[in-house]
């Protein structure tokens, strides 16, 4: 069994992350989209509520491969190894995102070489989506819709009303 694993801290899920798991589905039998904690991220949702929320939006690519979330600690390759991932997912919107993600595959190689990684090109139309972006306009009351599901989208904009 093929096992991948699409890491982030989604806070909140976007089109571009929904985007890349329906991709990332065709290439593996089973894919763990784990949910991470990044307290320097400073997350808006909790880490409960992201499972959640990630649950509900990826619920529609259970027939292509199973599709499991579930709350992320630790180093990255420990998980990957706890879930018996062969592949880890990750997502590029710029060169800036290679730069990063190229450090990142040479400390995992060194860690565990069995687990490659994948890298999917953003789509064109979800390139400039960043889930710290999509707070800001929904902060600033501009129309976050184009770039989250409906139901994302009202999640936002109840969090962010309850936390003023």
């Amino acid at each position: 069994m093929r096992t991948g694993l699409f890491p982030g801290t989604f806070d909140p899920v976007t089109n571009g992350h929904i985007d890349l798991v329906g991709r990332a589905v065709k290439l593996v039998d089973r894919l763990v989209v784990g949910v991470a904690t990044n307290a320097e991220k400073k997350p808006l949702f909790s880490l409960d509520e992201r499972v959640e929320m990630v649950s509900h939006e990826v619920d529609r690519f259970q027939e292509q491969a199973e599709v499991i979330v579930r709350p992320m600690t630790g180093l990255l390759m420990h998980f990957a190894e706890e879930i018996g991932a062969n592949a880890i997912v990750r997502g590029l919107r710029a060169v800036s995102d290679f730069e990063y993600e190229f450090q990142m595959v040479g400390m995992n190689q060194h860690l565990n070489s069995d687990i490659e990684t994948m890298f999917l090109m953003a789509d064109p139309r979800h390139q400039a989506i960043a889930s710290r972006l999509v707070k800001e306009i929904c902060r600033l009351g501009g129309n976050i819709k184009p770039f989250v599901s409906e139901n994302v989208a009202t999640l936002l904009e109840n969090k962010l009303k309850n936390d003023t």
